[in-house]
């Protein structure tokens, strides 16, 4: 489980991406992404099926995964896709060296939380019970607070 210095860390990255950001209003992939860009936080929207990401009516160029990343290595990577899925999408950020990674509410499983925790994959892990929202480690209810304790904003 994360704590606060974990949730701080994952914002000591340069770059941020989001796994499942949508076009979709309705979706969290598209609250979470939109969450970013709100803060004015370097971020890439990441969807396998979609060229670019529209918030607000602006286009935003999406790539199709994150071997597409430019600086994997200094991305820190918010998931926001079912737990099948999820794993594949944690396989791949350690092979390319993500070293930092938010499971946002409802993405893992106990396969996802092995392997995210499995020594030596990453860094740095936040997800389940802790801060301030009932669904556990939310970057929409967590982010601003522990971004800014990071010095992020």
């Amino acid at each position: 489980m994360a704590s606060e210095a974990t949730a701080r860390k994952f914002f000591t990255a340069s770059a941020f991406a989001v796994v499942g950001a949508s076009s979709n209003t309705a979706k969290f992939g598209h609250k979470v992404f939109a969450w970013y860009l709100a803060y004015n936080m370097p971020v890439t929207p990441i969807n396998p099926s979609a060229g670019h990401v529209t918030v607000q009516g602006k286009d935003y160029a999406a790539v199709p995964n994150l071997t597409a990343l430019p600086n994997p290595r200094e991305t820190a990577v918010s998931i926001i896709t079912h737990p099948a899925v999820t794993i594949d999408v944690l396989k791949e950020a350690k092979k390319v060296g993500v070293p930092s990674i938010w499971l946002q509410p409802g993405t893992w499983d106990d396969a996802v939380l092995a392997f995210a925790n499995e020594k030596g994959n990453f860094e740095n892990v936040v997800y389940g019970d802790g801060g301030r929202g009932g669904e556990g480690w939310c970057v929409l209810v967590d982010g601003e607070r522990v971004a800014k304790a990071a010095g992020k904003l």
